[in-house]
């Protein structure tokens, strides 16, 4: 099932990606730094939706308490939840 998640506190406007299974394919940030949320979402492609929290969560961009990173943690955290899966 594709996901779309509206992003705060980044560059990025929103982020979407597929979920099943527990697995996140096919990443996509919507506006931010383009080469490095390109090479985010080929590294976390297939990757279970767990080890991109425990990865990812908590990441800071600069002066910001957020950044591309961790709100990607917060959208698949969501997409989990919404599907009923067991959280960490």
């Amino acid at each position: 099932m594709t996901y779309k998640y509206r992003t705060q506190g980044v560059c990025a406007s929103e982020i979407s990606f597929d979920y099943e299974d527990g697995k996140i394919t096919d990443i996509k940030f919507f506006g931010g730094c383009n080469g490095n949320l390109k090479a985010i979402s080929k590294i976390l492609d297939g990757w279970d939706y767990k080890d991109i929290v425990a990865k990812c969560e908590g990441n800071t961009c600069g002066f910001k308490k957020t950044s591309c990173a961790d709100q990607l943690a917060k959208a698949v955290s969501r997409a989990a939840a919404e599907q009923g899966a067991e959280q960490q």
